[in-house]
């Protein structure tokens, strides 16, 4: 096991390369401080394991919605002894969730459904999903049936999820709190593969901007990244061509986090 800041991890990416992957050793990175933080400043910011490790053949990578999902993940971690691995949790504190006495590992590449809609998939990776969530649910208001489900891995993707969202859906939206080139990109390389984006179904993929963002509060660095519940639900509606003015004074009512 290697515990470290994602931050520091990029700065030992050839030893990754050369010295795990290729090799296909069991190394377990539990990845610290993925994606912002805040006043740490844009020296820390974790914003690019998702697509620098996934990049990497055979590595197994996960992101964890909640505590119950890192134990979980971690438990999945120390079952893997034939590959590289790695569970990206962020800065803070968690949900305040009870974790079980018996935590099972995951089933490698599998996902979860949170609840079943209809006009819209949300298909959340890693720590952004109560902010999904709160989505769907100020979508819901406006009319608009929202599907949520997590993820779990950027790498190996749930195949068999992506395709049932993307055949049952009018638009796949992606959340991660990582750079361009993560687990959006992964998602629409195997659409693209599949075909699945051949019959006009509508992408959006949502992560962190193409600039080193200053220092401030995580709640507003998610905010100006418009990866919170109001940031959110504008990309749907612009992704459905509704009328994002009329509904402006509800999703900006929404809190920052």
């Amino acid at each position: 096991f290697c515990a470290i800041y994602s931050t520091f991890l990029q700065r030992g990416y050839d030893q990754v390369v050369h010295d795990v992957a290729l090799q296909s050793l069991p190394v377990r990175f539990a990845i610290d401080r993925a994606g912002l933080v805040g006043a740490d400043g844009q020296t820390h910011a974790g914003s690019f394991d998702i697509g620098y490790l996934g990049a990497l053949p055979g590595f197994v990578v996960m992101g964890a919605a909640d505590e119950v999902e890192l134990a979980r993940m971690v438990a999945t971690q120390a079952a893997i002894d034939d590959a590289p691995s790695a569970v990206r949790y962020p800065r803070g504190s968690g949900l305040g969730l009870a974790i079980p006495d018996d935590i099972s590992p995951l089933e490698i590449g599998k996902g979860r459904l949170i609840r079943e809609g209809i006009r819209v998939a949300l298909l959340s990776f890693g720590q952004r999903l109560s902010d999904v969530i709160a989505a769907s649910d100020v979508l819901a208001a406006h009319g608009v049936s929202c599907t949520v489900a997590d993820a779990r891995f950027a790498k190996p993707l749930d195949e068999g999820l992506i395709r049932r969202l993307a055949r049952s859906h009018e638009a796949l939206i992606t959340v991660e709190e990582g750079a361009a080139g993560g687990f959006g990109a992964f998602v629409m390389h195997f659409m693209a593969r599949e075909g699945l984006l051949d019959r006009g179904l509508k992408v959006r993929t949502l992560h962190l901007p193409d600039i080193f963002q200053n220092h401030d509060t995580v709640q507003a660095q998610i905010a100006e990244a418009g990866l919170n519940a109001s940031g959110i639900a504008q990309t749907v509606l612009a992704a459905l061509s509704r009328d994002i003015g009329r509904n402006w004074r509800v999703l900006t009512s929404l809190p920052a986090e």
